[in-house]
């Protein structure tokens, strides 16, 4: 069982971007036991193993070379594509910040000697990441456009976050704080994580004990996973609407665009080990700028950290066409 286990977080511990298609199995062979690994073919190549592309031909398997690279790339255009390596037809390469990717995005996603081979062109590098759709081709992905999009919403207009602050319980109740948090996606995750912290209240309890105890009204560390994961999961196609979270006088409610994805249906939302990705190429860029640590536990990690709080559990409605969660107040 550990074994299995071991072999089957091997999928979402993020050393492998992006996430890969594997599945894990107990099979019986001969009266003895094996795990038996199945991985498919990616459709969105290359794929990186701890900041480093491999490759195998024949015998010889070793670091990918800026031909091997433009190969992999070359492959990836003949696929049935998940949404977010769509090219935005209308986008330019110009419109993607080209400081962003080079000091912030590609010293996080390759090592450092990778890096400081420095013989692949900037659109080289694009490619390779999955910013634009090829070198001789570069336009930029929605991937490209919600990482390093200067004008984002201007490329995806649901591209943002809504948030409401209510002096009350109720939407009819006055507005304390109002923003649209847009940007490239660095950017949204935080100035969002900004105004949750602004927003929380701490209780401090002098008469307990001999040292004082600091109790937030809700763990910034569950409302983190929460509004990540709404991010992450949301569907950018075909909607204008954003990520809305509102922020009641007794709970937090956050409400994101698309209901369950592949594997998951509305009967088994949140259960540990089962996960999907929608947009499995920006869980990567998540991963990679260190916003995400591991993927499929988000949901888990915000419960426990509610629980610990001694907030009641997040309250999740999971619709076709929106997913929605309560966070209620701590007592």
């Amino acid at each position: 069982e550990d074994l299995l286990l071991t072999l089957a977080n091997m999928k979402t511990d993020g050393n492998i971007l992006p996430i890969p298609s594997l599945s894990v199995e107990r099979k019986n062979l001969a009266g003895c036991e094996i795990a038996v690994v199945t991985v498919q073919p990616s459709d969105a190549p290359p794929i990186q193993y701890k900041g480093r592309i491999w490759v195998r031909t024949g015998p010889r398997r070793g670091i990918a070379s800026a031909q091997d690279e433009r190969i992999l790339n070359e492959k990836r255009r003949y696929r049935d594509l998940p949404f977010d390596l769509h090219p935005i037809q209308h986008a330019k390469l110009e419109d993607l910040n080209r400081r962003l990717f080079e000091e912030d995005y590609l010293p996080s996603a390759f090592a450092a000697d990778i890096l400081e081979k420095n013989d692949r062109s900037y659109e080289q590098r694009l490619a390779t990441c999955r910013m634009i759709q090829g070198v001789d081709q570069p336009i930029p992905t929605v991937t490209g456009c919600l990482v390093l999009g200067k004008l984002t919403r201007d490329l995806i207009p649901c591209a943002y976050i809504q948030f409401l602050r209510i002096d009350g319980t109720t939407l009819s109740d006055p507005i304390k704080d109002a923003e649209d948090v847009d940007g490239p996606l660095g950017q949204i995750i935080s100035r969002l994580d900004q105004k949750l912290e602004a927003h929380i209240q701490t209780a401090v309890d002098l008469t307990s004990g001999p040292v004082e105890i600091r109790k937030p009204d809700y763990p910034l560390a569950a409302l983190h996973q929460l509004a990540r994961n709404a991010i992450m999961h949301r569907t950018y196609e075909s909607t204008n609407a954003p990520v809305r979270i509102t922020w009641f006088n007794d709970r937090i409610e956050i409400q994101n665009p698309g209901g369950p994805f592949g594997q998951v249906t509305k009967e088994n939302f949140g259960r540990p080990g089962v996960v999907d990705y929608r947009n499995p190429h920006l869980a990567e860029a998540m991963k990679v700028l260190g916003y995400v640590q591991r993927f499929g536990v988000g949901i888990q990690l915000a419960q426990e950290s509610l629980r610990r709080n001694g907030n009641p559990p997040a309250e999740f409605t999971v619709e076709d066409t929106f997913v929605h969660v309560e966070i209620k107040k701590t007592a």
